[in-house]
């Protein structure tokens, strides 16, 4: 017992001898404030220049990714149609009389729209039309250096045989292909009559593969079957967008207008299927809550001039306009939200303004933007009025 008592003595002893000796580490609170502690801020949302701006244009006026992977430029001052690589580098340039727009078919055809000479009583006409160039060469050879002129769509004789001299004052615009290869065209001109064959002149046109003409689009809206839908229609782009193997299979589409009198000029345009048969309607984009989005695609007066327009093909799903007056480039969701969500883990899920631009020089302006494009989170822009090609990409792409 003594022995065990003497045990427990020495054990308390030297408990209060280890409290004691630590009684400045248990019994004051440690000093923390040499720790710097983190705080959020939301990261910017922006568009940064990817240099060199490229120069070797004299008025670019359209710019397609193509489903071969490479970026076609149309110089409306050169009547050229120019390949590059991605990096910019120029691949070779093909002539094409009074070219304005290009695309490319899953075929990796090119569609330009040009210019062609009809002569009616003695008299020569310039008329609008789509040429169809053929890029393969012999065997497997494939580019620009091999393109060769197959077949010209001329207006009006794609839909009649007879002419008059206001078919001259009709313009094609832009061309949108669709997964089968079919296409869309924007058409504008001077005689609106419903009664018109081949539609009115202000129109969306669809053709078929092989370039025979379908009909004009007719749009149902709440109010009825409209003929006359789109005034003065622009700019287009399908959801069939590169890269090839990724690239859908809806009939959906986006035009752009420049008609004073429409407070909305840019809708998405859907094409439905049921039971009771097929349409196109225009989708109701409704103006968002400010608490979700600044801006909205449907907001009306938006915009002034808005000539070119793409649909980002890799999932992203934006829909990316280019605005010639305002000298400005727009971003927005394909349901009409304007910007991008922010990045993961901030302090907000409001979306992120993106849209840029400005009259000027700089990396970051324009003078009378004309066309966009898209490939590989980088955007491409004809700066027309000063003469080059800019490239942007967004600042939550880097890392």
């Amino acid at each position: 017992m003594k022995t065990r008592n003497s045990i427990l003595s020495l054990l308390g002893f030297s408990a209060v001898l280890f409290l004691s000796a630590c009684q400045g580490f248990f019994g004051t609170k440690t000093d923390i404030d040499f720790i710097e502690v983190p705080t959020y801020s939301p990261r910017e949302v922006a568009y940064v220049p990817v240099q060199p701006a490229l120069q070797s244009f004299v008025e670019p006026v359209d710019i397609i990714t193509g489903f071969d992977e490479l970026i076609y430029v149309v110089d409306q001052a050169t009547e050229e149609i120019i390949s590059l690589d991605e990096s910019g580098r120029e691949l070779g340039r093909f002539k094409v009389r009074g070219v304005k727009a290009v695309a490319q078919t899953r075929r990796l055809d090119l569609l330009a729209i040009g210019k062609n000479t009809t002569t009616v009583a003695g008299i020569d006409y310039d008329v609008t039309c789509i040429y169809k160039i053929d890029m393969h060469g012999a065997g497997a050879d494939f580019g620009i250096r091999y393109a060769r002129m197959v077949d010209t769509i001329t207006h009006p004789f794609y839909f009649k045989t007879t002419f008059s001299s206001s078919d001259a004052r009709v313009e094609f615009n832009k061309i949108a292909v669709l997964s089968d290869n079919r296409f869309y065209v924007t058409r504008r001109g001077t005689d609106n009559n419903l009664q018109k064959v081949g539609g009115p002149d202000d129109a969306v046109l669809l053709f078929d593969s092989d370039g025979s003409y379908l009909t004009p689009v007719v749009v149902n809206t709440p109010s009825g079957f409209f003929r006359d839908f789109f005034k003065n229609p622009i700019g287009i782009a399908s959801f069939v967008q590169p890269p090839q193997i990724s690239a859908g299979g809806s009939d959906h589409f986006v035009f752009t207008s420049l008609d004073e009198n429409t407070s909305i000029k840019i809708q998405v345009i859907d094409y439905l299927e049921s039971e009771f048969g097929s349409s196109y309607e225009p989708r109701i984009l409704f103006e968002s809550d400010t608490t979700i989005a600044d801006g909205n695609l449907a907001t009306p007066h938006k915009f002034e001039e808005p000539m070119g327009v793409t649909i980002t093909g890799d999932g992203t799903n934006f829909i990316l306009v280019v605005d010639r007056a305002k000298d400005s480039l727009y971003q927005f969701t394909t349901t009409g939200l304007e910007g991008v969500k922010p990045p993961a883990g901030a302090a907000t899920t409001k979306y992120q303004m993106a849209s840029f631009g400005g009259k000027g020089q700089g990396l970051s302006q324009f003078d009378r933007p004309s066309a966009v494009a898209y490939k590989n989170r980088i955007v491409w822009v004809c700066d027309t009025g000063n003469g080059r090609v800019l490239r942007f990409k967004l600042t939550t792409d880097f890392q």
